[in-house]
């Protein structure tokens, strides 16, 4: 975890020092939301910001150049297959910090978007999101690999963060459209 610490503790500083200010855009955006009439100003201000501030850090880290050479891997599952041959720290970090890059997007795009209200499109919009990280991370020869498994556990992560709302944004998806 030190090797975790050295190579991200500024993102982890910076994410955690911006607490209060997502907070502030919270009670911003709802006070203008409220004044517009809006019928749920602080839900959706909350799901709003919390959205951005749930997937920049990961987007920051993914982006960050490295003194390698960019590569691509395109056979699906051949990285993960490699990947849990190491030792499992290195595993954990690697598969865990992928499951969290679009979890934020996944768990609350439902309840800000009710048309995207599905486990599909959910998926279908990490996935576009992943893609286009993976096609900057290579395009800006950030010296990083672009990875079709990357895409994979990234939209996972946003469908199993999805999955673990669903109960709340679905129930108030079909109470906002009238579909039961």
């Amino acid at each position: 975890m030190r090797q975790v610490w050295a190579l991200w503790g500024d993102v982890i500083v910076v994410s955690a020092l911006a607490v209060p200010l997502a907070l502030l855009a919270v009670r911003l955006l709802a006070r203008r939301r409220a004044r517009d009439d809006h019928p749920h100003p602080t839900r959706t201000a909350a799901a709003d910001v919390a959205m951005v501030a749930g997937t920049v850090p990961w987007i920051w880290m993914i982006l960050t150049p490295r003194p390698a050479p960019s590569t691509v891997s395109l056979v699906p599952l051949r990285d993960l297959a490699e990947l849990f041959g190491s030792p499992a720290v290195t595993v954990f970090v690697q598969v865990g910090g992928n499951l969290l890059v679009f979890a934020a997007l996944g768990a609350l795009l439902p309840t800000r978007v009710a048309r995207l209200a599905s486990l599909a499109r959910i998926a279908a919009v990490a996935a576009c999101a992943s893609c286009t990280v993976e096609l900057l991370q290579y395009g800006l020869r950030l010296g990083r690999m672009s990875s079709v498994d990357d895409v994979l556990v990234n939209t996972a992560g946003a469908v199993l963060a999805a999955m673990v709302t669903r109960r709340w944004w679905a129930s108030r998806t079909a109470a906002e459209t009238g579909v039961r």
